[in-house]
């Protein structure tokens, strides 16, 4: 086995590897019902990481095997000021998301953190954070329903920590005439961009399921969603990050009903181009990319 080569800087993608047992639909009743897929399901929701000198073609790290034991979902992976992987992710405690550290990326310490506070809803979805120079502090945001279903009715919410022990209550960030779920946050020329998921489907609503993006002067919000959705339905987990081949952007995200993966790119975030020549790990679901210098790679892991 040989260490994975890569120039700096490559990408980092974190994500959990699964095939679901099918989509989810509503019928002329409005009771949801799910269609199957033929193929089966699998499951290994933990920490899987791989790398890209392109950001297009990822190769799986520690040959394809998870670099963390610990059940997750949705993780989302980035430094802190100090050079710290602070990792979020979905967990199973109800109230909590899972919060992990690590100087290596193969070495974690984390735990269930209860976030909710006195809000009471009865999920808490994909959580992600940014780092506020302003304020020194982690700005966290998730989505949240109080309906009997995660996506029905979802809103995003965000709350601030600067040690993961204490968080503010929580506020409403982004309540569109939509259901939303799986924001993600990027700033670029004073503005913030909120890329999300509307999870709208059915006979009432037609097929809904796609990448949009808001955008807003504050990172709390107010944001307006811009344009029509960006990607091809059914898609979820978004993830915005610099195109290391040049100028502009690249768009990730999850066919999460067809167990694929798709990528788009953009000059100014608001139009997007599909990308055809990729290469994801099979299976990879709902995940996140940033920036790691080769320097940093022969401690994650090795692939064969």
């Amino acid at each position: 086995m040989s260490k994975v080569q890569a120039v700096s800087p490559t990408r980092l993608f974190a994500y959990f590897r699964q095939r679901y047992e099918g989509r989810v639909e509503i019928g002329a009743d409005g009771e949801p019902f799910q269609v199957l897929d033929p193929r089966g399901a699998y499951a290994d929701e933990r920490l899987h990481l791989a790398v890209s000198e392109d950001g297009r073609h990822f190769t799986p790290l520690n040959g394809g095997e998870p670099v963390w034991d610990r059940w997750l979902r949705d993780p989302f992976l980035d430094r802190d000021p100090q050079g710290v992987w602070h990792l979020v992710g979905t967990t199973r405690a109800k109230g909590c998301i899972l919060h992990a550290t690590s100087t290596d990326l193969k070495n974690w310490e984390g735990e269930d953190v209860p976030i909710l506070g006195g809000l009471g809803a009865n999920n808490l979805w994909a959580p992600e954070w940014v780092w506020d120079e302003e304020t020194q502090e982690f700005f966290v945001f998730w989505s949240s329903s109080f309906e009997r279903e995660g996506w029905m009715n979802s809103r995003l919410y965000w709350s601030r920590t600067r040690d993961w022990k204490s968080f503010t209550e929580p506020e409403l960030m982004f309540a569109p005439p939509y259901s939303v779920i799986d924001g993600s946050l990027l700033r670029h020329d004073g503005r913030w961009y909120l890329f999300h998921k509307e999870e709208e489907f059915g006979p009432a609503t037609g097929e809904r399921r796609a990448i949009r993006v808001a955008v807003g002067e504050r990172l709390e919000g107010p944001f307006e969603t811009v344009g029509e959705p960006i990607s091809s339905t059914i898609t979820e987990g978004p993830c915005v990050a610099r195109d290391p081949q040049g100028e502009g952007w690249l768009l990730y995200y999850d066919y999460c009903m067809a167990d694929d993966y798709g990528l788009a790119w953009s000059n100014d975030l608001l139009n997007w181009t599909p990308v055809e020549d990729i290469a994801f790990p099979e299976g990879a679901r709902h995940g996140s990319v940033s920036v790691i210098g080769s320097e940093d790679l022969p401690s994650v892991g090795t692939s064969t």
